[in-house]
């Protein structure tokens, strides 16, 4: 029951992040005085609508994405720069566009079409949609690190080893105990003091064990609001060398790396610690700039997700389609309340969000149409010839023809439907799960 219960908290999360990505398209364009019939999220049927002006507002029944209606997108070829070139299936594409979008004009209006626009309008218009999916972002990942925190190892014990193992192995019957447990240390224990050195953080603790050697140390710990004082003699045995990145090295032969060092054999509890704002835009970044990789590698990892979809290859984890999407929602929504509680759940389902409205963002500036960014694209190359033509002292240029890309428009469509087709596929054969 709780899985559905997160999927539904996602899909009602996405309705509300698809409704704020049309209204940034709707809100300028009224502003400049377009034609606005509809305003709709989701596909096919109509749910509920109602009329307010001259505008239908509404849900659909299928929420994977939304649209305002804008009249006019493309201007009559008689204000365009274009030549007849025949009746080639292209031009008769661009054509029937231009014909359908002069079509759907009220007689009068045509100083309303969106063709009309100046470029600065346009690109506000355009720009609106996913510019409102990258401030979504933000205050949701603003949140997430200021309000809740991060996961973060912290100076409560979250383990306490029963013995010195061999490197990564298990506890052997005939292994020697560990300092910890000869010293009374138990989990939920929170270290204040490490030979006399005030610690808070987990990286504290483990330079002070480090710099302690072997030497018999007093240790001061919180255990349910008793100040405690314990005195532990770490063993040197061999452990795991893990890097500045927080993973384990390897070896020559792939293997975790082993170092002699200081044991104690205690484990930090990981827990959400809140952040100062002044981290946020780093974050943010570092979501932008690995969502512009998964995206500019977008054709690879499709290539080798559909291999592994009809092959025993493993799965690429890092792209997912809304199926996967929805399955991480759940899985978070029904872990076992006692290991994950509710601020820790809330926390990582923003930053769902937070990542799929980041996602939307870069994606919807590919610059191709039925994208934004086609749009974007083509009003700053139409202004570009105006900017021209206005230095050189030449005519300003007619409107630029972008019904001419509506064949490329109908390619780049039937290939966002079959990654999505594919992705979907994928999400339930070969599942990408946060286990």
């Amino acid at each position: 029951m709780n899985f559905w219960v997160g999927v539904g908290v996602l899909v009602l999360g996405l309705i509300v992040s698809i409704g704020l990505h049309e209204l940034g398209h709707l809100l300028p364009a009224k502003r400049f005085g377009v034609y606005v019939p509809q305003y709709f999220i989701g596909f096919g049927p109509t749910l509920w609508s109602t009329k307010r002006g001259e505008t239908e507002y509404g849900v659909k029944l299928l929420p994977l994405g939304g649209y305002v209606r804008l009249i006019g997108m493309f201007p009559p070829k008689d204000l365009t720069k274009s030549a007849s070139r025949g009746r080639t299936w292209f031009s008769r594409v661009a054509d029937d566009a231009r014909t359908y979008s002069q079509s759907e004009i009220p007689e009068g209006s045509e100083h309303r079409a969106f063709y009309a626009l100046s470029t600065p309008k346009k690109l506000a218009v355009m720009f609106g949609g996913p510019v409102v999916n990258l401030i979504l972002a933000v205050v949701l990942f603003a949140v997430v690190l200021t309000g809740f925190g991060t996961a973060t190892a912290t100076n409560k014990l979250g383990s306490v080893s029963e013995c010195v193992p061999e490197g990564m192995a298990e506890c052997a019957a005939d292994d020697p105990a560990a300092p910890a447990v000869a010293a009374g240390f138990q989990p939920g224990d929170r270290v204040l003091e490490w030979g006399g050195q005030k610690v808070s953080t987990w990286e504290e603790v483990s330079s002070a064990i480090r710099a302690g050697g072997e030497a018999p140390t007093e240790v001061v710990i919180d255990r349910g609001g008793e100040h405690l004082t314990l005195t532990v003699t770490p063993t040197i045995a061999a452990r795991p060398v893990v890097g500045e990145d927080g993973q384990v090295e390897l070896d020559a032969e792939g293997e975790p790396a082993l170092a002699d060092a200081p044991y104690v054999g205690i484990g930090a509890a990981v827990e959400l610690v809140p952040a100062p704002l002044g981290e946020v835009p780093g974050v943010v970044t570092d979501v932008f700039t690995g969502t512009v990789q998964v995206v500019l590698s977008l054709p690879a990892r499709l290539v080798a997700i559909a291999d592994a979809v009809f092959t025993d290859a493993e799965r690429d984890p890092s792209v997912v389609g809304l199926v996967g999407v929805g399955r991480f929602a759940g899985e978070i929504a029904s872990l076992p309340a006692a290991e994950y509680g509710l601020k820790e759940r809330t926390a990582d389902m923003l930053s769902l969000l937070g990542s799929l409205n980041m996602a939307l963002f870069v994606f919807n500036m590919i610059p191709l149409l039925p994208l934004d960014g086609g749009h974007i694209a083509g009003a700053l190359y139409e202004g570009a010839r105006r900017r021209l033509a206005a230095w050189s002292g030449r005519k300003s240029p007619r409107y630029a023809d972008t019904a001419r890309l509506m064949p490329l428009t109908y390619m780049v469509f039937a290939v966002l439907l079959g990654m999505s087709v594919l992705l979907a596929v994928a999400d339930i054969v070969k599942p990408v799960t946060l286990g």
